[in-house]
C-alpha cells in the first residue's frame, strides 16, 4: 500500500528589516521637548530613505559628548563646538543647519539682584547646564576671562532649565542660557530674571553624518531635511529645535569657531 505524502507548504517569507541608523541630539531642552519635535522629523526622514532611525536622548549634555567624540552615533545635532571637536576626532561632517539665526549665549540674573553690569559677577557664582554647552557656557566662561577679566565660582546644574531655577531660588547669583531656551521659560520664572549679558554670536547647531554612513543616504537625509524645511506644517516643530530657517550646511561655516581658542575652556565628559 503506497501512503501518499502529505504536502508541506513553504512558509512565507520575511521581508528585511530595514538598516538601523542612530540620529542623536544634544540634550539642551528637557527630553520630552527633545521627543516631541524630532519624532515626527524622524518619521518622515524614514518615510522618505526606507532606513529605520533610532532617536538617541542622553540624559545630559556630557554623556551625549561621549557618545559623540567615540562616534557612536551615525547621525547627530550638536552644539556649533560639539561639532568643531566631532569633526577633528571623528570626521562628522555638517548637512544642514539654521542660516537665519547665528547662535549667541545669554547671562542672566534676578531682576531684583542689583547687579546691572556683568563685572559685577566677578567672585559670584554662576549656573551653567554643562561644561561644554556653547552658548550657554562655554563663550560666556572664555568672554568672562578674556573680555572681562573677571573670575567666578561655576556651578553645572545638567540643563538649561535648572540653570534659570538655580537664580531664580537664590542658589546662583547668574546663569548662562541662550534665547531659546530662555524664552521657552514659564512667564513666572522669566519674569524674575534679567539679561544681564549676551555674548557674541556664531554659526549655529548642525544636524552632522559620521564618515561610515553612506554618500547616498547622507544625500537623501540632506535632501529631506530641506524638504522639511519647506513645508509650512513642519515650522513649528523645526522652530522647537530650534531652527527657523534650515539650509546647507558647510564645514568651512565653522571656521570662525576653529580660531577661538576655546580649547582653553573645554572640560573632557
Amino acid at each position: 500500500m503506497i501512503m501518499a505524502m502529505a504536502a508541506t507548504a513553504p512558509l512565507p517569507l520575511r521581508a528585511a528589516e530595514p538598516p538601523t541608523y542612530t540620529l542623536a541630539v544634544v540634550p539642551q531642552f528637557d527630553l520630552r521637548q527633545l521627543e516631541s519635535a524630532w519624532r515626527p522629523i524622524i518619521e518622515r526622514l524614514e518615510a522618505s530613505t526606507g532606513v529605520r532611525f533610532v532617536l538617541v536622548t542622553e540624559q545630559s549634555i556630557p554623556l551625549f559628548e561621549k557618545g559623540l567624540h567615540a562616534g557612536a552615533y551615525d547621525f547627530a545635532y550638536m552644539n556649533p563646538f560639539h561639532y568643531v571637536l566631532a569633526n577633528r576626532r571623528q570626521g562628522y561632517a555638517a548637512l544642514v543647519r539654521d542660516t537665519e539665526t547665528p547662535l549667541s549665549g545669554l547671562v542672566v540674573v534676578r531682576k531684583d539682584s542689583g547687579i546691572t553690569d556683568v563685572k559685577a559677577l566677578n567672585g559670584r557664582k554662576v549656573a551653567f547646564p554643562a561644561p561644554n554647552a556653547f552658548g550657554a557656557a562655554l563663550i560666556p566662561r572664555a568672554e568672562f576671562v578674556r573680555k572681562f577679566g573677571i573670575q567666578i565660582t561655576e556651578s553645572y546644574v545638567r540643563s538649561h532649565d535648572s540653570a534659570y531655577l538655580n537664580v531664580v531660588l537664590g542658589l546662583a547669583d547668574a546663569a548662562g542660557g541662550i534665547r531659546a531656551t530662555f524664552e521657552r521659560q514659564k512667564p513666572e520664572i522669566r519674569e524674575m530674571l534679567r539679561v544681564v549679558h549676551e555674548t557674541a554670536a556664531y554659526t549655529p547647531h548642525p544636524l552632522a553624518a559620521h564618515p561610515r554612513v553612506s554618500a547616498d543616504l547622507v544625500s537623501r537625509v540632506k535632501a529631506e531635511m530641506l524638504n522639511i524645511g519647506r513645508d509650512p506644517a513642519m515650522a513649528p516643530l523645526l522652530a522647537a529645535i530650534p531652527i527657523k530657517t534650515i539650509g546647507i550646511a558647510a564645514d568651512s561655516d565653522y571656521d570662525s569657531l576653529r580660531i577661538l581658542g576655546l580649547e582653553a575652556f573645554v572640560v573632557e565628559p
